[in-house]
């Protein structure tokens, strides 16, 4: 199996500071410059490994997604019962994507993606995409189990669900209002609320108590 190269220490650099440019201006305020001096490397050093400022937003949503999955993939499940496989998954990634940095980055991407498609593209494949086929392996491994069961649904379409019932309320919230951040009991609270419906639809007899 292929190991994904490393990046060198000057490209992090500029990654970390054009992140931290991107997400407090937004892509189109931002400009090379900023980044140039938020990373404190040369125009060329820049220019050398991102041609143009969409190729830099593009490395910088790849790099913020995958490390969203991984995340949510290195989920070591410490019960063997579904309720707390799932509730685990919730609270993890309601924290990475209600954190600042989460909804500064789906706003920006939200905001330039009808003049770049093609940035709305790589984030939807690099991150809700990732995500969903990442839980929908847990909950086919619950399916197999006969904890749980989709039928006639499928369990793609009972990811894509539970995920948009995790998100919702939390992620308008955050956008409505940016400055605002939720605390551990909101996020356990919006994760209960998603977990105890998603069981009621489609946990099975057969799951122990």
């Amino acid at each position: 199996m292929n190991k994904e190269p490393t990046l060198d220490k000057k490209t992090l650099c500029v990654l970390e500071a054009a992140t931290r440019v991107f997400l407090q201006h937004g892509f189109s305020a931002a400009s090379t410059d900023m980044i140039q001096k938020e990373a404190g490397v040369s125009k060329a050093t820049i220019y050398n490994r991102y041609a143009t400022k969409e190729a830099l937003f593009t490395a910088v949503i790849e790099e913020r997604c995958k490390l969203t999955t991984t995340e949510v993939t290195g989920i070591q499940a410490t019960s063997d019962h579904v309720e707390d496989i799932l509730t685990q998954i919730g609270k993890t990634y309601l924290k990475i994507i209600l954190s600042p940095e989460g909804i500064a980055l789906y706003r920006t991407v939200a905001a330039e993606s009808v003049r770049f498609p093609d940035m709305g593209d790589i984030f939807y494949i690099s991150g809700p995409q990732s995500i969903n086929e990442t839980i929908a392996s847990y909950l086919a491994e619950a399916e197999q189990k006969g904890d749980l069961s989709f039928h006639p649904m499928g369990v793609n379409q009972a990811t894509a669900l539970f995920v948009s019932m995790l998100r919702g309320e939390g992620q308008m919230q955050g956008l409505m209002y940016p400055s605002s951040k939720p605390s551990d009991a909101q996020i356990d609270h919006w994760t209960k609320l998603a977990v105890d419906t998603f069981l009621r639809a489609f946990k099975t007899n057969s799951e122990s108590n």
